[in-house]
């Protein structure tokens, strides 16, 4: 039986809530993957063109830095990853936790949560960022899921 984790990172709450009834229903560890500097809503306000969250849409290459480490790490053999869409796309935190282990080996299981849009390319995105030997699976959606519907998406993969 493979070791599991679940690692999010929720800036309202809304991830929060379905990463910790899918880390229980998985039978799994629970990781929360916090930045150093918290998000406000002024932070969050998509619709200023001047906030964090614009800017690091702006800024690719921006890493948010990452409060604390997932100890042992190499006891996993498959990571939940969870986070909100934000533009389309994982956020950069997100980029900055799979670039700080070694993913290699590991299956990758991508879960979101979204007020509109579904995960898109955010898997393409998210892969180089690993080693080429890190199995990815192609993630789900998890707005407004049952506990039954996790359970089962849990058993099939």
């Amino acid at each position: 039986m493979s070791k599991k984790l679940v690692a999010y990172f929720s800036a309202s709450g809304v991830t929060k809530s379905v990463a910790e009834r899918l880390a229980n229903i998985a039978n799994a560890d629970l990781f929360e993957i916090k930045p150093t500097e918290k998000y406000t809503s002024k932070d969050l306000d998509w619709m200023d063109k001047k906030s964090r969250t614009t800017y690091e849409k702006d800024h690719l290459d921006f890493r948010p830095e990452i409060k604390s480490k997932v100890e042992n790490m190499e006891q996993y053999d498959e990571v939940f990853v969870g986070f909100p869409i934000w533009w389309y796309v994982a956020p950069n935190i997100i980029d900055t936790f799979l670039e700080s282990y070694d993913f290699s080996n590991k299956k990758v299981i991508p879960f979101a949560t979204s007020g509109g849009s579904g995960l898109g390319r955010t898997v393409d995105v998210l892969k180089p960022l690993c080693d080429s030997s890190t199995k990815w699976d192609k993630g789900r959606m998890m707005n407004h899921i049952s506990d039954d519907e996790i359970k089962n998406w849990v058993e099939s993969l």
